[in-house]
């Protein structure tokens, strides 16, 4: 056998592919290639799985020649993988990425304040790492604050530089670097220190040529909100001086960290003032807050804090909402988030907390655990990576759930490599082409085991795991696996076998509580599980974080009239403090309320809210994450003032007076006094040779009470320098800033100096009290006069104005007119003979603003006259008093005024108040911010409180109504008064003619105190009861007195009216008459005598009579007599018809009454019963006819105006009267002359018409027409015009009528041949439907009518329906061949001639049968 071709063996190629193939594959993908990787791995996946799908197992026998060849093709095979591996390595993006790397750190700096620093720092890595820089762990973002930062980054060196530097950038600065392979960053500390006294810089801005200054003033104070309300913060600037198009710039904080403009934070600056306002605040905005306003000069700032109550809560007992929800260590598996415990557990300790979660965009929260947790720490799971999420947190306790809190931030759950990874965008641009076809000699390399396995975080609830990755893991990643063993055991179970993890993190839940457990990682990839990381050893599950001890002892100090501070010792032994609730209690009572509802870390805290006066305790508890420590113990009780501090600064050492030997010095007093009033003030000197200074020297060892001093003992022509301290109870100041260089050298000025001491006093919203001392140095002359000047203090130097016109010789002056909230500067200048000298250093800004809660003095006159001026205060702190003054100058006469003061209140009491006492009042309390008040007294105003003295000296009751008298039932008198007011203690004295009568048979008193009437009866009144009756009342100190004196003529009318009215009181107990017997006239002119009765029974009798006859049942004057109800009537009259009609209108006349001297007589009606008798007499005699006759007579003489009608015989005239008597006189007249009776002119009266009738009228009866009618007495005139319209009107219509009577004559004759329908027609026509209706009527006419026939009102047209036939000229017939019930309805025959027409009308029923007996069906 061929040893060449002998089979040596069988072989199985590993792999069989063509090295172009593969170099093709990868090629076709290059456009997929990043330099990031990750496609590589794709990539190099999809390969291994072709060339796995490609390979297929061969078993062949090879010969000796056939293996050396393959032998060799072999070795050059691998020589050219071996080189294409080299080239790979070399060009492979992920061997040419790297992490960052800080090549120079960033190295802390320390800088004075308004200098500019720079932090530098150099970084390697690729891709090209990203640089974000950090200050307190809050992202600077200096393209938003180019004037603050400047960010720089120029071949991998980077910068941050941070501009005018002031204390607030005084922090750690940290540099983060970011690329794909990870995050990196260092920390740089900077201190930016403050000037001290003697250090500080001019603030000179070279750009504006200008030295700004800054004034904060209409300042916020420490404010307070509930959750859900707006807050709005605010400040006035004031910058000096005003350059145009220049402004600050305006920055907030809250606990030092810059506030950005958001959805909750809104800022605005208007030029003049800044405001901050929080939208729907909640408890993570309490805080201290500060204003910083910075400019080209320097820097300002000011602080108050911000107290965040909490909203009102639904349920009594529950806790309040937690805060400050945050989230931490995002990735794809989990999210932790954590929270702060809230200050008020509720009604009984929190039980645990509950996370819920909401994916952002939606609506729809998801509870995260169903079991409450204590730990204030939690780590969400079953998150969908990739998606947004916020969360809330909700605190339970047995009462039930809290609301929920603010919600977190949005926190996406994603891996941070790829959160980076999107965060850094696109990286450095890739120029080359990676093409490879070699399969990296890692690849299928099993990654190694994790490191540092430990646990971080360990609770009743869960255990959180973090660990290092391995060193070896390949390109394409690991992911991890989590096995657990618990203590005692040797197994191991896999913790999430069906996903393994992607972060070097993971939470274990559902550990039993107590157990130990050990733990370990593995890694894995495609190539397969790797190694056991080393076990953590055992852990036992548990809370690994234990609760704060309790805090020190708390010490409270008095700050101010509504804060104290409270200081304590820290917690010894605590980790992760978040920090302390203060809580507070009145002295007496077990509600403690927390003073901070956001936990503080310091050992110090300001309660501000407090009432003043009030005494408290105060207990500390700290707070972690685990929960809440033991409250600390009590602190002792404090009473809440004010405390006393050291007075601020003097400003403004000016000289006023230079002599040989001598200077005379003023100040302005300190803006704030510390609490207490100034004591007095310290000054010191020392000499200036050019510029070399002395030391300073006490110049008096005795306090000054005044703000000027005359400095002695000096030395001609040598400069001095002096400054001043101020002093009050608490010490003494620091000293104010050195006066300009002085030399002692005589003035030789003539007028005078400026005034000092400028002050003020009762600062209003519209005016303050402006005041000031007379100029140390008064000139040449005395000093006559001041003027005032004031401006804004926004203005500039041309912004000053004169308060008056006139020189003002007092030293004091009230300012009106201002502008409330605005801020305003005064200056004052004193005027001698010589003229108005310079003006006094400026006093102010001064904001026009009434402090909340001032009062104002009010005067008071007491019970016993005592006039008195009072004031109130309710902000006095300890060495408070109140000081009187008249006039703004002390009091030194005592005798004038008694001041009384207790607590809160001074009462300043008028000894005894005259002329003298005219002036201005005012009051000061020291120890205050300047609270006073005045008030001025007016001689007006004076005698006003003398007169209301002597009226509560001697007071007298006050009477609504003087004692009046009135007549009652029965005759009975009542005496009456009734008092304004009175107590209960009022006593009343009835007095008769000097004798005090008292109750009795005869007299009856009543007093009703609660309405104030008094009243005094009587029954009847005697002869004897002449006189003055009066009422004397005492009440208390008050007197009144009222009387009424019946006497002589009206006392006399008064008993008759007495006395008639009992003998009236007694009629009425029987039947008796409501109203006697009289006549009236009725409109028909019926006369009726009438009647009313009352209290009557049927049994009571009623006779009528006539002379003393009486009238019985059967005379015919009985008829006359009527009862109606009550009313009894007799008609007189008996009533006639008259059958008369009236030319003009035919209209019945009305009755007329029948009564004549005959009825004349006496008529009497009676009353008897058992019970009494009345009679009533009406007399109708010669004299009552006569009266009765003229209101007849005069009733009638009413008549109606003039009115024309016309008749065929001429024009009438006529009036309506209501009724005529024979008696009347009626007379016409025709233009103002009386008219003669004739033939064509007549004049009567008919029934009660009175007309004038006018035969044949012509123009001449044309005119006036006056109807005179006289009764004997009175007389009445009527006019009518027959002119004009009512002329020519009544002229046709005359001619009409006679003209109609003429033709009427004439054509009676043609009246036969009127066309007429005379016969042939019925009224009704019943015909079945179906039948033939025909009908013909006769008709006649000469000549022969027209003929039509109309249905329902409408003319019928002859056609199929309707057969319409004429003929003969007196036959007229229709025909309907098949009637319908559309037929039925009304018909007419109409005919017509030139003499007239007529219509035949009838009615045709159409029925049917069938519906007859249908109907008649029914009814059976």
């Amino acid at each position: 056998m061929d040893t060449d071709k002998e089979v040596i063996g069988y072989v199985i190629p590993v792999f069989r592919a063509n090295h172009e193939v593969v170099r093709g594959l990868m090629e076709s993908h290059d456009e997929d290639v990043t330099e990031e990787g990750i496609n590589y791995v794709a990539m190099r996946n999809l390969f291994v799985r072709e060339a796995r799908e490609a390979m297929h197992v061969k078993v062949e026998k090879k010969t000796r020649t056939v293996h050396v060849r393959e032998s060799a093709e072999r070795l050059q095979l691998s020589k050219k993988m071996d080189e294409w591996s080299e080239f790979r390595k070399k060009m492979n993006p992920d061997s040419l990425t790297h992490p960052p790397e800080f090549i120079v750190k960033p190295r802390g700096q320390t800088v004075w304040e308004g200098k500019t620093l720079k932090l530098h720092c150099t970084v390697a890595g690729w891709p090209k790492p990203r640089i974000a820089w950090y200050k307190n762990n809050v992202l600077i973002d200096a393209k938003r604050h180019p004037e603050k930062y400047t960010a720089e980054s120029n071949y991998n060196m980077h910068s941050l530089e941070i501009k005018n530097c002031d204390f607030f950038d005084t922090a750690q600065y940290c540099v983060s670097a970011l690329n794909v392979k990870g995050e990196y960053s260092s920390v740089a500390t900077v201190v930016v220190k403050r000037f001290q006294e003697g250090d500080e810089a001019d603030g000179f801005c070279s750009e504006h040529g200008v030295t700004f200054e800054t004034t904060i003033i209409d300042k916020f104070e420490v404010a307070f909100g509930s959750e859900g309300e707006t807050l709005s913060l605010g400040c006035t600037v004031i910058i000096y001086p005003t350059v145009k198009k220049y402004q600050p710039e305006v920055v907030w904080y809250r606990d030092s960290v810059p506030l950005k403009p958001s959805k909750w934070v809104h800022t605005h600056w208007s030029g003049e003032r800044a405001t901050l306002t929080l939208i729907h605040l909640n408890k993570e905005d309490e805080g201290m807050y500060t204003m910083r306003v910075n400019t080209k000069s320097g820097f300002d700032t000011y602080s108050a804090y911000v107290f965040v109550r909490d909203a009102d809560l639904e349920v009594e007992g529950v806790p309040v909402a937690p805060l400050d929800v945050r989230c931490h260590d995002a990735n794809k598996d989990y999210v932790v988030v954590t929270w702060k415990q809230p200050a008020v557990e509720g009604s009984s300790a929190i039980l645990g907390y509950y996370i819920d979660r909401c994916e952002v965009g939606t609506h729809h929260w998801a509870q995260c655990n169903e079991s409450p947790v204590k730990y204030a720490r939690f780590p969400v799971t079953g998150l969908v990576e990739g998606r947004s999420y916020v969360f809330r947190v909700r605190a339970l306790n047995k009462a039930g759930v809290s609301r929920p809190s603010r919600v977190s931030e949005p926190v996406v759950a994603m891996d941070p490599s790829d959160r980076a990874r999107l965060r850094a965008g696109p990286s450095a641009p890739w120029t080359g082409i990676i093409k490879f076809t070699e399969e990296d000699s890692t690849v299928g390399v099993v990654p190694g085991e994790p490191t540092d396995v430990v646990v971080t975080e360990a609770t009743k609830s869960y255990v959180v795991l973090a660990w290092k990755p391995p060193g070896q893991r390949g390109h394409e990643g690991v992911m991890y696996y989590i096995e657990k063993c618990i203590s005692g055991t040797d197994t191991w179970q896999r913790v999430n076998t069906g996903m393994p993890v992607k972060s070097p993190r993971f939470a274990l839940f559902d550990l039993a509580e107590g157990k130990s457990y050990s733990f370990r990682v593995r890694c894995c990839n495609s190539a397969g599980v790797g190694e056991a990381s080393v076990s953590t050893g055992e852990i036992t599950v548990g809370d690994k974080l234990d609760l704060p001890s309790a805090p020190g002892n708390p010490v409270a100090i008095r700050n101010t009239d509504t804060s104290v501070v409270v200081s304590w010792g820290a917690s010894k032994d605590v980790k992760h403090l978040v920090g302390y609730y203060i809580e507070c209690s009145e002295v007496g009572t077990d509600a403690w309320v927390p003073c901070n509802n956001k936990p503080v870390k310091k050992t110090r805290f300001v309660c501000h809210g407090l009432t003043t006066g009030t005494n408290y305790v105060f207990r500390v508890k700290a707070v972690n994450a685990a929960g809440y420590s033991q409250s600390s113990p009590n602190s002792d009780a404090v009473v809440v003032q004010a405390a006393i501090s050291l007075p601020g600064k003097p400003t403004g050492v000016t000289l006023l007076e230079a002599a040989k030997d001598y200077m005379v010095l003023a100040w302005t007093a300190p803006a704030k006094n510390g609490g207490a009033d100034i004591r007095g003030y310290f000054v010191d000197y020392r000499t200036v040779k050019g510029d070399v200074v002395g030391k300073w020297h006490e110049m008096n060892h005795q306090a000054l009470t005044t703000a000027s001093y005359k400095v002695k003992n000096l030395k001609e022509n040598v400069f001095y320098q002096f400054q001043v301290r101020a002093m009050n109870m608490a010490g003494v100041s620091k000293a104010s800033l050195a006066s300009a260089v002085l030399e002692c050298k005589e003035w030789t000025i003539t007028v005078p100096g400026a005034p000092v001491g400028l002050h003020v006093l009762e600062v209003r919203d519209t005016s303050v009290v402006v005041l000031w001392e007379s100029p140390a140095f008064n000139g040449r002359t005395a000093v006559n006069g001041y003027y005032l000047d004031i401006k804004e203090a926004s203005a500039g130097e041309k912004g000053w104005k004169a308060v008056h016109e006139k020189v003002n010789k007092l030293k004091y002056m009230k300012v009106t007119g201002l502008k409330a909230g605005a801020s305003y500067v005064f200056r004052v200048r004193a005027q001698n003979l010589a003229g108005v000298g310079k003006p006094s250093a400026v006093l102010g800004p001064i904001l026009a603003q009434t402090r909340p809660g001032t009062k104002e003095i009010y005067v008071d006159v007491d019970d016993d006259g005592v006039i008195s001026m009072i004031f109130e205060c309710s902000e006095m702190s300890e060495g408070s008093e109140f000081i009187w003054s008249k006039n703004y100058k002390a009091m030194t006469d005592t005798s004038r005024l008694t001041i009384v003061t207790e607590g809160g209140k001074s009462r300043a009491i008028f000894n005894s108040p005259s002329m003298e006492d005219l002036g201005t009042f005012s009051c000061m309390v020291t120890n205050t911010d300047g609270i006073s008040s005045s008030y001025t007294l007016t001689e007006e105003g004076l005698k006003r409180l003398l007169d209301i003295s002597h009226d509560h000296k001697f007071p007298v009751i006050p009477f609504k109504n003087e004692m009046a008298m009135e007549l009652l039932e029965k005759g009975r008198v009542r005496f009456w008064t009734q008092v304004e007011k009175c107590t209960s203690a009022c006593q009343v004295e009835y007095v008769f003619n000097d004798v005090i009568v008292t109750q009795g048979k005869k007299y009856t008193m009543n007093f009703n105190q609660s309405t104030g009437i008094i009243e005094m009866f009587m029954d009847s009144l005697e002869v004897t009861d002449e006189g003055t009756f009066t009422f004397n009342l005492v009440d208390g100190k008050a007197k009144g007195t009222t009387s009424l004196v019946l006497i002589g003529d009206e006392f006399r009318e008064l008993q008759k009216k007495s006395e008639f009215e009992r003998a009236e009181w007694v009629r009425k107990q029987g039947p008796h008459f409501v109203e006697y017997l009289g006549f009236t006239v009725t409109e028909e002119c019926n006369v009726l005598l009438k009647c009313k009765i009352g209290n009557v029974k049927p049994e009571t009798e009623i006779t009528w009579s006539k002379d003393s006859i009486e009238i019985a049942e059967d005379d015919e004057d009985s008829q006359k007599i009527e009862r109606k109800d009550s009313e009894l009537t007799f008609n007189i009259g008996k009533k006639e018809k008259e059958g008369k009609k009236r030319p003009a209108e035919d209209v019945p006349l009305p009755p007329r009454p029948k009564i004549s001297k005959s009825d004349a007589g006496i008529y009497e009606v009676f009353l008897r019963d058992d019970r009494g008798k009345d009679k009533s007499t009406f007399s109708l005699t010669d004299a009552g006819t006569v009266s009765l006759m003229n209101v007849v007579i005069k009733s009638t003489t009413s008549s109606s105006e003039i009115k024309v009608v016309s008749t065929e015989h001429g024009i009438i005239l006529y009036s309506m009267v209501t009724y005529y008597n024979e008696e009347l006189r009626v007379g016409w007249l025709h233009k103002d002359a009386k008219i003669a009776a004739s033939e064509r002119v007549k004049s009567g009266v008919t029934g009660e018409q009175l007309w004038l009738k006018i035969n044949e009228p012509t123009e001449k009866d044309k005119g006036k027409y006056t109807m005179d009618i006289f009764d004997g007495k009175d007389g009445v005139k009527r006019v009518f015009d027959l002119s004009g319209k009512a002329w020519e009107e009544a002229f046709e219509e005359f001619q009409r009528l006679k003209f109609d009577i003429y033709v009427l004559a004439h054509s009676c004759l043609s009246c036969l041949d009127r066309a007429r329908v005379v016969g042939g027609l019925p009224d009704v026509v019943a015909i079945q439907e179906g039948k033939s209706l025909n009908l013909t009527g006769n008709v006649w006419g000469e000549p022969a009518p027209e003929v039509c026939w109309i249905k329902n009102d409408r003319e019928l047209v002859s056609d199929e329906r309707y057969k319409l036939k004429f003929e003969h000229g007196k036959f007229a017939s229709i025909t309907i061949a098949t009637v319908t019930t559309a037929d039925s309805g009304k018909y007419a025959l109409v005919v017509k001639n030139k003499y007239g027409t007529e219509a035949g009308e009838f009615t045709v029923s159409v029925y049917n049968p069938d519906d007859e007996e249908n109907k008649e069906g029914k009814k059976g």
